[in-house]
């Protein structure tokens, strides 16, 4: 669905050394439960899931969605899609997702787009399954690194703790991060040095399961800088950003030059923070939507910013 509809925001809110003189944020395509993992194929194809809460929906079982940039399109490219949140491309141009709970596959998998055919590259953990796969991240030797919090579903939780994995090329997985409470986000920096992870604890584990409006004590909203060392292993570097007692953010990437671009759902003032690596903000963009994760395309659209909220997608342009 291709809605036209421009929003200009203000050269204060969009400082010029990060977003693009006179940059328009435009709504590419509404209509989903709740957008997430925005990815760009090698082709420039934009992909992303749509998390469908089956307590919301009569039980669909989630959509991956396909938008063609040349056509303006979006269409269903999988579902189910194993209720698919966080996505990334490979070097082979193939897809990796994480795949959560409520009816999902709690794994991460491999598609190959030139078939359609998909792998599953791991789904268990010393014999048990994941809580609910959420981000990802791929540094340049391949592994992949992702975050396993539970935020809703009705399955057991069998895993001891709240982590970040690292999954190898061998098919070997390791529990690298287990002090960040409830990672959700998670980005490499350029000089693959740094691990960022977002914390954000909403204090449940499954508000889909609680009645609207029931209290609950919220814990760590974060955003942390963990020294990511050459075998792979992480260690706690840096509280950069604390949002508490508002929600912390969701999905974050990083640009070339390692500015920080992070979703932010604080009711208050969410939107889009581009941050320093030391976290000092930058840039904020607002927008109409609680935003869950962004994604820079590629090629000569490199400086275009996907981003999903709510239930669609939007685009803006950054400065090359």
């Amino acid at each position: 669905m291709r809605t036209s509809i421009l929003l200009l925001f203000s050269t204060v809110q969009l400082a010029a050394q990060i977003f693009a003189p006179g940059a328009k944020l435009e709504k590419l395509f509404t209509g989903g439960h709740l957008t997430e993992g925005v990815a760009v194929a090698p082709d420039g194809t934009v992909f992303f899931s749509d998390i469908t809460f089956t307590t919301e929906t009569g039980m669909q079982a989630g959509h991956i969605m396909r938008y063609d940039p040349r056509t303006n399109k979006t269409t269903v490219y999988r579902s189910p899609s194993g209720m698919s949140n966080g996505l990334k491309f490979d070097s082979q141009g193939r897809m990796i997702a994480a795949e959560g709970a409520d009816y999902g596959g709690r794994r991460i998998t491999r598609t190959d787009l030139s078939t359609g055919k998909s792998v599953i590259l791991a789904g268990l953990f010393e014999g048990k399954p994941f809580n609910s796969p959420n981000d990802l991240a791929i540094d340049q030797q391949g592994r992949i690194y992702f975050s396993d919090p539970r935020y809703l579903g009705h399955e057991p939780i069998e895993q001891p703790v709240m982590a970040v994995y690292r999954l190898d090329p061998n098919g070997k997985v390791h529990r690298i991060i287990t002090d960040a409470s409830k990672p959700n986000g998670v980005a490499i920096s350029p000089d693959q040095k740094t691990l960022y992870v977002v914390t954000n604890d909403d204090g449940l584990l499954g508000f889909d399961q609680m009645p609207k409006g029931t209290p609950a004590r919220k814990g760590r909203m974060e955003l942390n800088a963990y020294s990511l060392h050459p075998d792979g292993t992480a260690t706690f570097r840096a509280l950069l950003v604390n949002y508490a007692p508002e929600d912390g953010p969701d999905g974050l990437v990083c640009d070339a030059a390692g500015n920080i671009f992070a979703a932010l759902r604080n009711e208050k003032r969410f939107g889009v923070g581009v941050y320093s690596p030391m976290g000092k903000e930058l840039a904020y963009l607002p927008t109409p939507e609680r935003p869950t994760n962004v994604g820079f395309g590629r090629g000569t659209e490199a400086n275009t910013l996907y981003i999903t909220a709510g239930g669609s997608l939007y685009r803006i342009k950054t400065v090359k």
